[in-house]
């Protein structure tokens, strides 16, 4: 009887230990826009979870590993990241996000974490036959100058270019811009400086203008976006993010994020809002 009930309390502890396990390998859900390197883009010689690379993504996993948790990306359209967010449908969104009045408003946002110079550094792009033209607010006078939707971008070119006589035309996704550009619908896309290095190294059609935005401080970083309901989560993440800071990790990050951007399977993939990728 003694060794029937040390076998049925070892097994007991076995599957406690199971279900522990299994609790610490609860998934955690990331919504990401993959079209914006080097933040976050697609190796098109990988598949599943492991397309998905760049700086955004390692941090993705960094706070995965440090939560006990397994990460699952879930890839959609920039807006489409906010609002999966907003209907607590993931647990969060890392996609190249900076801090603004509205996101401040709406969402839960994480302490700030450092990106190389990807948000301190916000430029305009254009055809090549136009490299270094604009470097004043005033040439771009009479110009339509494109921007993400709901992007920091969109805010810089309305806080800076319309009032010099420029024009603001908003797109969906960063590829869409890309290819008006390089076919005449519009005459420059605002950027932030390190996607649109990843955007002239595969694009040598186009170059960059000249001209860099003033960017607040505010605005030079980047945060997560979480649920305003999720207060244990926020805190949970800004212990890891201070981790990483501590550390000493994003630089690193950064520049082996750059270097990925530039193989021959580093793409920009644009996402619509249900996961699916756009032709």
């Amino acid at each position: 009887m003694k060794k029937v009930i040390v076998i049925l309390l070892a097994a007991a502890l076995l599957l406690s230990v199971v279900g522990c396990k299994k609790a610490e390998n609860k998934k955690l859900t990331v919504a990401m826009s993959p079209d914006f390197a080097p933040m976050e883009f697609v190796d098109t010689s990988k598949t599943g979870q492991e397309q998905y690379v760049g700086f955004d993504v390692t941090l993705a996993n960094f706070l995965a590993d440090e939560l006990g948790m397994e990460l699952e990306i879930k890839p959609m359209s920039f807006d489409a990241c906010m609002t999966a967010v907003q209907l607590g449908s993931v647990d969060m969104a890392i996609s190249g996000f900076s801090w603004k009045p509205d996101r401040a408003e709406n969402f839960l946002l994480s302490d700030y974490y450092i990106a190389g110079d990807n948000e301190t550094q916000q430029s305009v792009i254009t055809v090549k036959a136009k490299e270094n033209t604009c470097k004043t607010q005033a040439d771009f006078s009479g110009w339509k100058v494109g921007a993400q939707a709901s992007s920091l971008q969109e805010q810089l070119v309305k806080d800076e270019l319309i009032p010099a006589g420029a024009e603001l035309v908003v797109y969906k996704s960063i590829d869409d811009a890309v290819l008006a550009l390089q076919t005449g619908k519009i005459d420059a896309l605002a950027v932030a400086h390190g996607n649109g290095e990843a955007i002239i190294a595969n694009n040598p059609d186009l170059a960059f203008t000249g001209f860099d935005f003033d960017v607040d401080p505010k605005y030079e970083n980047n945060v997560i976006l979480l649920n305003k309901s999720n207060t244990e989560m926020l805190e949970k993440v800004n212990k890891v993010l201070a981790k990483a800071m501590a550390a000493g990790v994003y630089d690193g990050w950064y520049e082996d994020a750059k270097a990925l951007a530039g193989i021959p399977t580093a793409a920009d993939v644009s996402y619509d809002d249900d996961g699916k990728p756009v032709s």
